[in-house]
């Protein structure tokens, strides 16, 4: 019967990740396309962006199965379920999910530190004539082997530098040599994969701050101003167009009598000729925008992207909110700075920790609620990654734009978005320490009360509690995610602080959203630095 009963639950888990993981793949395969370059596509490319964006999500939506199996081996009264009462029975599942995350984390590190750089290199290598596979190779190969050296690395850091005391000053070399292979095999390499995956998602806390909190102002604030008159812009382009045009017959006057342009007229004249032909392309896609039947599709819904705007900006702010709430909650309760401020409990009320708790019960409502927010943050994420483009410090690297994106800017692109969905875990952490922990676990503690009879004096009382750090060990599991991803104290500490700067970066983004006008309806579609066959390979959605 208890055999029975665990098949049937363990089932229903994994049944419902099946179809995320489908979901997934579909969703991977759509944004992916959106934005490739339909003359300049390469298939390694396409299937490396479709393949790293999914195992991305994949890794995040395992955490919800992780926090489900933990709380559903208890009943609400604290006590374990039949087929649960037994550790080894407990020690199977979460084995199980452990194993699972090696899978994904180690596929995570072969696609960071060996797959996406050679791929990004063999077509950086690239020539026009295509003559040279072998070179290419090569020389792809050249480079991405300073990847895989950082990647060892980070490996053997976190697998060698222990977290206990070492031996003694008086211990031989021997001895202090297999202390650290025993912590290595002791650990089953979860130390060395820990410090890998920290270090990745210390990367993607940086674009998370960079990239993501813009995106979550920019993103609701342009679904709620909409986009400029179709036909002002036309209107304003040509006026752009007569007035351009009107000064390069000016400046082709003074050379009528035979008479070379000076140097500074020459320069003049040269810029007034590239912004005409800029102007010329903004008014061929302009035409076009203006002809097509969705222009006046997206006035009809015009209500419901108002709507869809007021929503995101509202989930953003709940989101900042909660962040905020729990930052402060550790500044006021943690163990402090040394300890990474991690805590256990929630002792503010977070408004998102209680909706998770309130819904964990449920299954499935809290993994569609974190399967939500972590579509909402690509989907903020690459708002931003649109409108800024992806820099350098201040250089500007690649432009993202749908049907236009070269290969290299999608997997720059993929990585980016895999260190960003990578960073989630930590953000939804931080929201919710205690339901990332432990789920809705609780247990039975033992208290002594007087009795009413004096004769037999205090009498034991069993009281529910909801799983914190006091509780026996044997009581509460700890999800597998939580000792993945917090080990090392001084990448919370950084995350702490990461944290204050994500809230800053939102803060400042949303004035700066608020502050700009209604954006053109061609946004992002023609630009000063677009070459012609650039523009020329351009299909338009509308066509």
């Amino acid at each position: 019967m208890a055999a029975q009963s665990l098949l049937s639950e363990s089932v229903i888990g994994w049944s419902i990740f099946t179809v995320v993981l489908l979901v997934i793949l579909a969703f991977c395969w759509i944004y992916i396309r959106k934005f490739q370059s339909r003359q300049d596509s390469e298939v390694v490319s396409t299937i490396t962006a479709i393949c790293a964006l999914a195992i991305a999500l994949i890794t995040s939506a395992l955490l919800p199965v992780d926090i489900f199996l933990v709380s559903y081996m208890k009943y609400p009264n604290g006590t374990y379920k039949q087929w649960a009462a037994n550790n080894e029975t407990r020690g199977q599942i979460e084995a199980t999910v452990l194993y699972g995350y090696y899978t994904l984390y180690s596929i995570i590190l072969f696609c960071v530190f060996l797959w996406i750089p050679f791929v990004y290199f063999y077509y950086e290598e690239k020539d026009d004539n295509n003559v040279n596979k072998c070179s290419q190779v090569k020389n792809a190969l050249k480079y991405t082997v300073g990847f895989v050296l950082v990647c060892v690395a980070l490996l053997l850091i976190g697998a060698f530098v222990p977290l206990e005391a070492p031996p003694g000053q008086n211990s031989t070399q021997w001895e202090k040599v297999q202390y650290l292979f025993e912590e290595l095999g002791s650990r089953h390499g979860l130390s060395a994969l820990s410090f890998s995956i920290s270090s990745l998602t210390l990367i993607g806390m940086l674009a998370v701050i960079t990239y993501t909190a813009y995106g979550m102002s920019v993103m609701p604030l342009n679904l709620i101003k909409g986009t400029r008159s179709v036909a002002y812009e036309r209107l304003e382009n040509t006026e752009d167009i007569d007035e351009v045009e009107h000064q390069i017959e000016n400046l082709k006057s003074k050379c009528k009598d035979g008479r070379p342009l000076s140097s500074k007229d020459r320069r003049n004249l040269q810029e007034l000729e590239g912004k005409l032909q800029v102007l010329q392309r903004r008014g061929r896609h302009l035409d076009i925008a203006e002809s097509h039947c969705c222009s006046k599709v997206g006035s009809a819904l015009r209500p419901v992207k108002i709507i869809l705007g007021v929503f995101f900006i509202l989930v953003a702010l709940l989101f900042t909110i909660s962040l905020f709430i729990s930052n402060l909650d550790k500044a006021l309760h943690s163990a402090g700075i040394s300890y990474g401020f991690i805590i256990f409990g929630t002792n503010l009320t977070n408004p998102l920790n209680e909706l998770l708790l309130a819904l964990q019960p449920v299954f499935p409502l809290d993994y569609i609620l974190i399967t939500v927010i972590t579509v909402y943050f690509v989907l903020t994420s690459m708002a931003g990654i649109r409108n800024m483009g992806i820099w350098f410090f201040w250089i500007r690297l690649y432009k993202i734009r749908p049907k236009r994106t070269r290969p290299q800017a999608l997997l720059f692109l993929c990585m980016i978005l895999l260190l960003i969905v990578l960073h989630t875990s930590y953000m939804i952490y931080s929201l919710a320490p205690q339901y990332v922990m432990y789920g809705s676990q609780k247990y039975l503690a033992q208290n002594q009360a007087p009795s009413t009879d004096p004769v037999l004096g205090n009498t034991t009382v069993s009281t529910t509690k909801i799983c914190d750090a006091d509780a026996p060990e044997d009581e509460c599991t700890v999800t597998r995610t939580y000792l993945f991803l917090h080990k090392f104290w001084f990448f919370s500490t950084i995350y702490y602080f990461g944290n204050w700067a994500f809230i800053g970066a939102f803060l400042i983004g949303l004035v700066v959203s608020c502050c700009r006008g209604k954006k053109s309806v061609i946004e992002g579609e023609v630009e000063a630095d677009d070459s012609d066959l650039s523009d020329d390979e351009y299909v338009h959605p509308y066509t």
